[in-house]
């Protein structure tokens, strides 16, 4: 079972990084067009090289119509796509001054209740998500300028949230365990075990 979560979870990280690749590029192809349609239009280029500039501003050099409203719902599904690789290898970040003095038991004890509440989060979320993308399909709303429909970036997220919540109960039931046998089943901020 653990292999198969950890392959779920790698699969939806590898996912979330295409998605940021594909939006940093977005990004650079948009920055890179806004700028050199400001300087087409300069009047320096416009008086140097008007027959060039004019041609490149006719087929289009400019930003990308609607990069925000992609950046917004790929960046939304790329935090929910690498949460369940962060989940499963305690990967979140933690202040353990406080923790480290305590015996170990209790320190299982922490675990079981943080991934549990984080688990029922995750839960929450997921939930919220599909109420969000089913009152967005019934009211079609769609994006400003690329006029998309917004419940796609809702559904995308929520198949990243849905995988998290999975993951995360899954990883909640080992802390569960491990507190209750006080055996270490799975090793904490590591893929080593995988």
């Amino acid at each position: 079972m653990h292999k198969f979560m950890m392959g779920l979870a790698r699969f939806m990280a590898v996912l979330g990084g295409i998605a940021l690749s594909f939006l940093i590029l977005l990004t650079c192809l948009s920055i890179a067009g806004r700028l050199l349609n400001g300087l087409f239009h300069s009047d320096v280029m416009q008086s140097l090289l008007p027959s060039v500039s004019n041609w490149m501003i006719r087929i289009g050099v400019g930003p990308v119509n609607g990069d925000f409203e992609l950046v917004e719902a790929g960046v939304a599904f790329a935090i929910f796509a690498f949460i369940p690789l962060c989940q499963i290898t305690a990967g979140h970040a933690s202040v353990d001054i406080f923790t480290n003095k305590l015996s170990a038991g209790m320190n299982r004890f922490l675990r079981m209740v943080t991934e549990t509440v984080f688990a029922a989060v995750l839960i929450l979320i997921a939930v919220k998500l599909y109420d969000g993308m089913i009152s967005k399909m019934r009211y079609g709303e769609t994006s400003f300028l690329l006029q998309f429909p917004v419940w796609w970036a809702y559904a995308a997220s929520l198949f990243g949230a849905v995988v998290a919540a999975i993951v995360g109960l899954y990883v909640a039931a080992i802390r569960i365990y491990e507190f209750s046998t006080g055996r270490i089943v799975m090793t904490e901020g590591t893929e080593a075990d995988a």
